[in-house]
Protein backbone atom coordinates (compact mmCIF):
# COMPACT_ATOMS: atom_id res chain seq x y z
CA UNK A 1 0.00 0.00 0.00
CA UNK A 2 1.38 3.60 -0.94
CA UNK A 3 1.67 6.19 1.52
CA UNK A 4 -0.37 9.17 0.33
CA UNK A 5 1.39 12.43 -0.98
CA UNK A 6 1.46 15.61 0.73
CA UNK A 7 -0.45 16.81 -2.06
CA UNK A 8 -3.24 15.13 -2.21
CA UNK A 9 -6.78 16.37 -1.00
CA UNK A 10 -8.00 13.23 0.83
CA UNK A 11 -11.97 12.48 0.41
CA UNK A 12 -11.95 10.34 3.73
CA UNK A 13 -8.79 10.72 6.17
CA UNK A 14 -7.23 7.43 7.11
CA UNK A 15 -4.64 6.64 9.24
CA UNK A 16 -2.25 6.15 6.13
CA UNK A 17 -2.58 9.92 6.01
CA UNK A 18 -2.59 11.11 9.67
CA UNK A 19 0.55 8.49 11.02
CA UNK A 20 3.04 10.09 8.75
CA UNK A 21 2.08 13.52 9.84
CA UNK A 22 2.16 12.67 13.59
CA UNK A 23 5.57 11.03 12.89
CA UNK A 24 7.31 14.25 10.95
CA UNK A 25 6.11 16.84 13.57
CA UNK A 26 7.95 14.67 16.06
CA UNK A 27 10.75 14.48 14.41
CA UNK A 28 10.82 17.75 13.94
CA UNK A 29 11.18 18.29 17.49
CA UNK A 30 13.17 15.49 18.08
CA UNK A 31 15.62 16.97 15.82
CA UNK A 32 15.13 20.38 17.10
CA UNK A 33 13.76 21.90 13.67
CA UNK A 34 11.10 24.24 15.49
CA UNK A 35 10.41 26.74 12.43
CA UNK A 36 9.16 22.75 10.22
CA UNK A 37 7.61 21.98 13.31
CA UNK A 38 5.88 25.75 13.37
CA UNK A 39 5.03 24.66 9.60
CA UNK A 40 2.70 21.76 11.04
CA UNK A 41 0.44 24.38 12.63
CA UNK A 42 -2.22 26.55 11.38
CA UNK A 43 -2.56 30.09 11.96
CA UNK A 44 -5.88 30.01 13.82
CA UNK A 45 -4.43 26.83 15.93
CA UNK A 46 -5.64 26.60 19.79
CA UNK A 47 -2.83 24.85 21.82
CA UNK A 48 -3.21 24.16 25.02
CA UNK A 49 -2.47 21.46 28.19
CA UNK A 50 -4.59 21.63 30.62
CA UNK A 51 -3.33 21.30 34.16
CA UNK A 52 -4.96 18.64 36.63
CA UNK A 53 -7.51 20.69 38.88
CA UNK A 54 -6.98 17.54 41.15
CA UNK A 55 -6.01 13.65 41.01
CA UNK A 56 -9.15 12.82 38.85
CA UNK A 57 -10.02 15.93 36.98
CA UNK A 58 -8.49 18.02 34.27
CA UNK A 59 -9.03 21.91 34.39
CA UNK A 60 -12.26 22.84 31.63
CA UNK A 61 -11.60 26.64 30.53
CA UNK A 62 -8.09 27.73 29.56
CA UNK A 63 -9.56 31.39 29.77
CA UNK A 64 -10.49 31.04 33.73
CA UNK A 65 -8.23 27.99 35.30
CA UNK A 66 -4.58 27.15 35.03
CA UNK A 67 -3.00 25.51 32.39
CA UNK A 68 0.39 24.04 32.21
CA UNK A 69 0.53 25.62 28.25
CA UNK A 70 -1.97 27.36 26.53
CA UNK A 71 -1.67 29.36 23.41
CA UNK A 72 -4.80 30.97 21.78
CA UNK A 73 -2.64 30.57 18.43
CA UNK A 74 -0.12 30.22 16.17
CA UNK A 75 1.59 33.50 17.56
CA UNK A 76 1.79 32.15 21.00
CA UNK A 77 3.79 29.14 19.24
CA UNK A 78 5.87 31.54 17.18
CA UNK A 79 6.81 32.99 20.28
CA UNK A 80 8.29 30.30 22.09
CA UNK A 81 10.32 29.54 19.04
CA UNK A 82 12.02 32.32 19.44
CA UNK A 83 12.43 32.12 23.43
CA UNK A 84 14.05 28.92 22.55
CA UNK A 85 15.79 30.06 20.09
CA UNK A 86 17.58 32.92 21.14
CA UNK A 87 17.82 31.61 24.95
CA UNK A 88 15.42 33.65 26.44
CA UNK A 89 13.81 30.38 27.99
CA UNK A 90 15.05 29.17 31.48
CA UNK A 91 13.73 25.97 30.16
CA UNK A 92 16.08 25.84 27.23
CA UNK A 93 19.45 26.99 29.27
CA UNK A 94 22.24 25.18 27.96
CA UNK A 95 23.46 22.13 27.65
CA UNK A 96 20.52 22.00 25.13
CA UNK A 97 17.98 19.16 26.22
CA UNK A 98 17.65 15.63 23.98
CA UNK A 99 13.76 13.93 23.39
CA UNK A 100 12.66 11.24 21.88
CA UNK A 101 9.19 11.49 21.02
CA UNK A 102 6.95 7.67 20.73
CA UNK A 103 3.83 7.96 19.72
CA UNK A 104 1.10 4.87 19.82
CA UNK A 105 -2.48 4.16 19.61
CA UNK A 106 -3.33 6.40 17.19
CA UNK A 107 -7.46 6.88 16.48
CA UNK A 108 -9.22 8.82 14.43
CA UNK A 109 -12.45 9.80 16.28
CA UNK A 110 -14.46 11.88 13.88
CA UNK A 111 -14.05 13.26 10.78
CA UNK A 112 -15.75 16.66 9.01
CA UNK A 113 -14.77 15.83 5.05
CA UNK A 114 -11.27 16.12 5.06
CA UNK A 115 -10.73 17.41 8.71
CA UNK A 116 -9.90 14.34 11.26
CA UNK A 117 -10.07 14.48 14.71
CA UNK A 118 -7.20 12.14 16.22
CA UNK A 119 -6.51 10.92 19.29
CA UNK A 120 -3.26 9.02 20.26
CA UNK A 121 -0.76 8.54 23.28
CA UNK A 122 2.91 9.17 23.60
CA UNK A 123 5.35 9.31 25.75
CA UNK A 124 9.06 11.50 25.52
CA UNK A 125 12.41 10.73 26.40
CA UNK A 126 14.21 13.68 27.63
CA UNK A 127 17.79 13.52 28.28
CA UNK A 128 20.08 17.11 30.33
CA UNK A 129 22.11 17.21 32.61
CA UNK A 130 23.10 13.40 32.68
CA UNK A 131 19.32 12.55 33.90
CA UNK A 132 16.52 10.46 31.88
CA UNK A 133 13.24 11.59 32.75
CA UNK A 134 10.01 10.47 30.81
CA UNK A 135 6.69 12.60 30.13
CA UNK A 136 3.70 10.41 28.56
CA UNK A 137 -0.13 11.45 28.20
CA UNK A 138 -2.74 11.52 25.18
CA UNK A 139 -3.11 14.26 22.80
CA UNK A 140 -6.34 15.23 20.77
CA UNK A 141 -5.50 17.10 17.31
CA UNK A 142 -7.83 18.01 14.88
CA UNK A 143 -5.89 18.04 11.06
CA UNK A 144 -6.77 20.11 8.25
CA UNK A 145 -6.11 17.60 5.16
CA UNK A 146 -7.73 20.31 2.69
CA UNK A 147 -4.36 22.23 1.95
CA UNK A 148 -1.46 21.13 0.26
CA UNK A 149 -0.31 20.28 3.44
CA UNK A 150 -1.85 19.15 6.81
CA UNK A 151 -2.30 21.22 9.39
CA UNK A 152 -2.52 20.97 13.08
CA UNK A 153 -5.94 23.50 13.77
CA UNK A 154 -6.51 22.60 17.72
CA UNK A 155 -4.03 20.59 20.21
CA UNK A 156 -4.75 19.37 23.35
CA UNK A 157 -2.73 17.77 25.55
CA UNK A 158 -3.40 15.58 28.55
CA UNK A 159 0.39 15.17 30.02
CA UNK A 160 -0.32 12.41 32.99
CA UNK A 161 2.96 12.31 34.61
CA UNK A 162 2.28 12.79 38.35
CA UNK A 163 5.24 14.88 39.34
CA UNK A 164 7.71 16.94 36.90
CA UNK A 165 10.87 17.85 37.93
CA UNK A 166 11.23 21.04 36.03
CA UNK A 167 9.16 23.64 33.55
CA UNK A 168 7.21 21.66 31.09
CA UNK A 169 8.03 23.26 26.90
CA UNK A 170 6.82 22.22 23.95
CA UNK A 171 9.37 19.59 23.14
CA UNK A 172 8.70 17.31 26.31
CA UNK A 173 5.20 16.77 25.02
Amino acid sequence: MSTPTSTETPRTVTLDHVVPFLYREARHLDDREFEQWLDCYHPDVEYWMPAWADDDALTRDPHSEISLIYYANRGGLEDRVFRIRTDRSSATSLPEPRTGHNITNVEITGQHGAVADVRFNWFTLYYRYQTVDTYFGTSYYRIDFTGETPLITRKKVVLKNDYVHHVVDIYHV
